[in-house]
């Protein structure tokens, strides 16, 4: 078996039992990053020497037992959403083409403090926008089991780079899906963990009540452990929550008898894509022969979801970029006459259409004569989403369904028709709109031979409920890389 098969925590533990160096697992992603990358396009940046000098004090403090976690010199990928002290942040964006922030977020502060080796940033939707990973100033990324298709996004380099054994795991960030669809794309697992576990200092927002950040790994033992390490109590941060219990491992038991699971109804109607439907409801199956309690229930109001999401996402939107201006960081127009001049050409060049179309929506929602009309309308209706998922959760433990409507498009198909592309969003929005933790786990795969998703989805802080669903169904299966991504390794090992 390659090095670059290994799950995490198995190259963890093979790293404390010296087994393996952290160096030798650097230099491995780092020869498949080389390899891949021409094609596949994860990454905006990679820091081959600073990976590998981090990656020798890493193994200097595992062997002096300074470091003795379980991600001790396992090699990540960070989304380029996420600031990291000295290397260059640009959301995949024009305008923020030079930025290198002068602080590190907190969540990869606390990978780091695990003795993480952050290999670099991958690719994304500019901004955060979009589910495509097509909208990136750095040219799309690919999907790694199919080229001609796309990874989803806006995690999409980071889902896609492990996918493909680029790194052993990833973070990514969630406004409305953006950690889920993508892992459902790429037949990885990711978890949206409940609004204020992880916090959101240094991630440079797209929608502030939206967003926040979670990891994305080979299996579920992966994730739950990543989520440990990356969840803390940040003063930085306004709308971080001090929970007692984040022993999410604890949760990795292969046991669901008597859990209470629901399937909405309204998640099986027109637009899901038959063969999603039928890995879906054979993986209830699977969950029900372990002695889950499943059954149907109607959840009401998902036909508001998308408009109400992204009135209030928009909205936040044109507030949280108003900052990028041209003045104080990022790209500055050549040729201007006066500031207003130098504001407008700035943004008009440094941002892409998708960003520009959001920005406009927003300012418009929010402008006076409409803000009654829109936002307040769908902040509303965003509190009767909760209210939903509350009476959903006094009957049920977990809630499960597809986490998107089709398999990965192809190349250019979203773009051609925004509005698709985020009628895609309909099953992990309402998750955000209502601050829920959500977990994409891959259950099937359809005669393209694309990966399908299953999306898990808990109560707030009730994230153990998720991991312990999602780790009883993946002991019903065997994890499968691309054959891409296998085929490289294969050739790494014999030469």
């Amino acid at each position: 078996m390659s090095i670059l098969d290994l799950t995490a925590v198995e190259l963890g533990k093979k790293i404390k039992s010296k087994e393996i160096t952290a160096v030798e697992a650097t230099k491995a992603a780092l020869a498949q990053i080389k390899a891949l990358e021409p094609e596949l396009n994860c990454f905006v940046t990679v820091d081959e020497e600073g990976a590998v000098k981090r990656a020798e004090e890493v193994q200097k403090m595992i062997d002096d037992g300074t470091l003795t976690g379980p991600l001790a010199g396992v090699p990540v990928a960070i989304k380029d959403n996420m600031c990291t002290e000295g290397m260059l942040t640009t959301c995949s964006s024009k305008i923020l083409y030079n930025f290198k922030p002068t602080y590190t977020a907190q969540a990869v502060k606390n990978l780091e403090q695990a003795g993480a080796v952050i290999l670099g940033k991958t690719n994304m939707d500019e901004f955060a926008m979009g589910s495509t990973t097509e909208t990136s100033a750095y040219g799309e990324t690919k999907n790694p089991w199919n080229t001609e298709h796309v990874p989803g996004g806006s995690s999409g380099g980071s889902c896609a780079a492990v996918a493909a054994n680029e790194c052993f795991f990833a973070l990514g960030s969630d406004t409305g899906g953006s950690i889920r669809q993508p892992s459902s794309f790429c037949g990885v697992t990711g978890i949206k963990p409940t609004y204020g576990t992880v916090s959101r200092y240094g991630l440079i927002a797209y929608g502030s009540s939206l967003d926040q950040i979670g990891p994305v790994a080979k299996d579920v033992t992966d994730c739950a452990t990543i989520l440990e390490a990356i969840a803390s109590y940040d003063n930085k941060d306004s709308t971080s929550v001090k929970r007692e219990d984040c022993d999410f491992t604890s949760a990795l038991v292969d046991d669901v008898k008597g859990m209470r699971i629901g399937i909405p109804r309204d998640y099986l109607g027109d637009g899901l894509d038959p063969e999603v439907k039928d890995a879906v409801l054979k993986a209830a199956k699977e969950l029900e022969a372990k002695g889950a309690l499943v059954e149907l229930f109607d959840l009401s109001l998902v036909e508001y979801a998308i408009p109400a999401y992204y009135v209030i996402a928009s909205a936040e939107a044109s507030s949280n970029l108003s900052r990028f201006d041209g003045v104080k960081y990022g790209y500055r127009a050549k040729e201007y006459e006066g500031l207003h001049s130098m504001y407008k050409k700035s943004r008009s060049e440094g941002f892409g259409p998708e960003v520009k179309r959001r920005i406009m929506l927003g300012s418009f929602v929010l402008s006076s004569g409409y803000y009654d009309a829109y936002y307040l309308k769908a902040l509303r209706t965003k509190a009767l989403i909760k209210k939903a998922f509350d009476k959903a959760f006094e009957s049920y433990d977990v809630i499960l369904g597809p986490a998107s409507p089709a398999t990965a498009p192809k190349l250019g198909e979203s773009l051609n028709d925004p509005l698709k592309m985020y009628l895609g969003d309909i099953y992990t929005i309402s998750v955000n709109l209502a601050g829920l933790p959500g977990m994409t786990v891959p259950c099937g795969k359809d005669s393209k031979g694309l990966p399908i998703g299953l999306q898990l989805i808990g109560d707030c802080f009730k994230e153990k409920n998720i991991i312990r669903a999602g780790y009883a169904f993946e002991k019903t299966r065997t994890y499968e890389a691309p054959g891409l991504a296998k085929g490289v390794a294969e050739r790494e090992v014999v030469s």
